[in-house]
C-alpha cells in the first residue's frame, strides 16, 4: 500500500528505511551471477564480506557469508573470479544499505562461460560486427601508432622493440591499462576511445600477454567489442597467444596470434623494404634494358628494309617501269597506226577499183544528155541531139547522127555505161560524130 503522505505530514527517512526493509524481507533467495572484485576475510570473523560487481552495467553489491561456506570455494574464489551464489537479499536499516546473504557459492565453469561466449558471439555476428566488408585496410607506414597494454608488461616490451627494430622513425601513443580484472573493460573503453580521437593516430593496437580463459575474459566482454567496432582508426587484436580467440579478434580490423607479431604486421621492415626497392630497381632496369633492346632491334630492321636502305630504288624502279611502259604503249600505237594505214591503202585501192574514173581510165567515156541523165539506151536518143561525153582526160560534145534507133539500124552516136561506163565511143558503123576538139566541136 502506498503511503499518504504529505508536506504537512511527512515521514522520518528512518521510517522509509524500515519500510524498505519490511518489503525487501518478504522476497525470496534469488541465484545472482557477478564478478568478484574483492574479498574481506577477517581473522577470528565468522563472516566473510565479498563485492560481487556487474560489468556489463558497472553495478556492484555487498554479499555476506558465513566462513564455513566460504571456505568450501576458498581456494578458487579471488578477485575476477566469476561466481554465481544464492543468497537472500537483506537491508541494513541503520545505513540504508542493500546485500545479500550467500547460502550457497558456486563458480562460472570453463563449460559454462565458453558457452556464454558462443551466444554473444553468435548475436554480434547476427548484427555483422564481425563481417568481412567492415574489416580495414592498415596504413602502409603509420606515423604513429596507438598502443593499449598493461603498465610496464611484456606485451608492451615486445611491440616497442619488435617494431623500432623493423622500423626506428615510428612513433607509439602508449596508453597504459589493467588487462584483467574489474576494471580492465572501462580502462581498455577508454584508452581505444581516446586513442580514436587523436587524428595522428593511424593504427590502434589493443596487446596483451598469455593467460586462462578468466584472464582474457574482458576481451570478450560486449561494450568493448563494440566500441571496437565503432572506432574510425583501423584496430588489431594481439591478445595472449596463437590459440588463444576472445571476441576482440573478430571484430579487430586485423587479429595478430602474438604481441610480437602484431609489431611485424603493423609496421614494415626497413632492411626488407630497401631490398624490395632494390629488387624493383633492378627489375625495372632489365625490362628497360630490353625494351631498349627490342625497339633497337625493330630499327635496325627498319632501316636494312631496301626503301629505307636505298630510298632512290623505289624512284628508279618506277622509272624503269613507266619507262618500259611508255616504251609499250609506243610500240602499241605504232603497231595500231600501222594497220590502220595499210587497212586505209587497202580500202582506198578497192575505192579507187570501184570508182568510175578508175573505168575511165581503162578507155571507155560516159555520155550525159543535157539534162545531165547519162545514156545508158540508144534507143532513147533523137536525131542531131547533143550529149556530153566524160573520158579520162576531160569532156566534149558528141552529136547524134541518124536519130534514134536500135543498134542493127546504123548504129549510134556512142554507147553510154551507165555506173561502170560500157561502149565504145567511135565504134559501130554511123556514130556520132565529135564537135570537139578532133572534130571541130563547137
Amino acid at each position: 500500500m502506498a503511503l499518504e503522505t504529505s508536506a504537512e505530514h511527512p515521514i522520518r527517512v528512518g521510517r522509509v528505511s524500515e519500510l524498505i526493509g519490511q518489503w525487501i524481507d518478504r522476497l525470496g533467495a534469488v541465484w545472482v551471477e557477478g564478478q568478484v572484485t574483492q574479498v574481506s576475510r577477517r581473522p577470528g570473523a565468522s563472516m566473510v564480506f565479498m563485492t560481487l560487481r556487474d560489468t556489463s552495467a558497472d553495478v556492484s553489491i555487498t554479499v555476506t557469508c558465513y566462513r564455513e561456506i566460504f571456505d568450501g570455494v576458498a581456494d578458487s574464489v579471488e578477485q575476477g573470479a566469476r561466481v554465481i551464489v544464492h543468497a537472500k537479499p537483506e537491508w541494513y536499516r541503520a545505513r540504508g544499505q542493500l546485500s545479500l546473504r550467500a547460502v550457497e557459492i558456486r563458480l562460472v565453469g570453463i563449460g559454462e562461460l565458453l558457452a556464454r561466449l558462443e551466444r554473444l558471439r553468435r548475436t554480434l555476428a547476427a548484427e555483422g560486427l564481425f563481417a568481412a566488408e567492415r574489416k580495414r585496410p592498415l596504413p602502409f607506414l603509420p606515423g604513429v601508432v596507438g598502443l593499449v597494454c598493461g603498465r610496464a608488461s611484456a606485451a608492451e616490451r615486445d611491440v616497442l622493440e619488435n617494431a623500432r627494430k623493423r622500423w626506428p622513425a615510428v612513433r607509439f601513443e602508449v596508453r597504459n591499462v589493467a588487462v584483467q580484472g574489474v576494471h580492465a573493460v572501462p580502462q581498455v573503453i577508454a584508452a581505444v576511445r581516446e586513442l580514436d580521437a587523436l587524428e595522428a593516430v593511424e593504427v590502434i593496437i589493443v596487446a596483451r600477454g598469455g593467460g586462462s580463459v578468466e584472464d582474457l575474459l574482458p576481451f570478450s566482454d560486449e561494450q568493448l567489442v563494440r566500441a571496437v567496432a565503432d572506432c574510425r582508426t583501423p584496430v588489431v587484436s594481439a591478445i595472449g597467444h596463437e590459440p588463444d580467440s576472445p571476441l576482440l579478434d573478430l571484430v579487430a580490423d586485423l587479429r595478430a596470434s602474438t604481441p610480437t607479431d602484431a609489431a611485424k604486421k603493423v609496421v614494415p621492415d626497413v632492411s626488407e623494404e630497401l631490398h624490395r626497392v632494390a629488387q624493383l630497381r633492378e627489375r625495372g632496369r632489365r625490362c628497360l634494358a630490353a625494351l631498349l633492346d627490342r625497339e633497337a632491334h625493330g630499327l635496325a630492321a627498319l632501316r636494312s628494309r631496301p626503301v629505307l636502305a636505298d630510298p632512290h630504288r623505289m624512284l628508279r624502279d618506277r622509272a624503269e617501269e613507266t619507262d618500259r611502259l611508255v616504251d609499250r604503249a609506243r610500240r602499241v600505237l605504232d603497231h595500231l597506226l600501222d594497220r590502220e594505214l595499210h587497212g586505209l591503202e587497202h580500202t582506198r585501192a578497192r575505192v579507187l577499183a570501184l570508182s568510175p574514173a578508175a573505168t575511165l581510165e581503162r578507155g571507155y567515156a560516159v555520155l550525159q544528155r543535157a539534162d545531165g541523165a547519162v545514156v545508158r539506151d540508144p534507143g532513147v536518143l533523137a536525131g542531131d541531139e547533143r550529149l556530153r561525153a566524160r573520158v579520162s582526160g576531160g569532156e566534149f560534145a558528141v552529136l547524134v547522127a541518124d536519130g534514134g534507133g536500135g543498134a542493127g539500124t546504123g548504129g549510134h552516136a556512142a554507147a553510154g555505161a551507165g555506173d561502170a561506163g560500157a561502149g565504145d565511143a567511135g565504134s559501130g558503123d554511123g556514130g556520132a560524130r565529135p564537135e570537139a576538139e578532133g572534130s571541130g566541136g563547137d
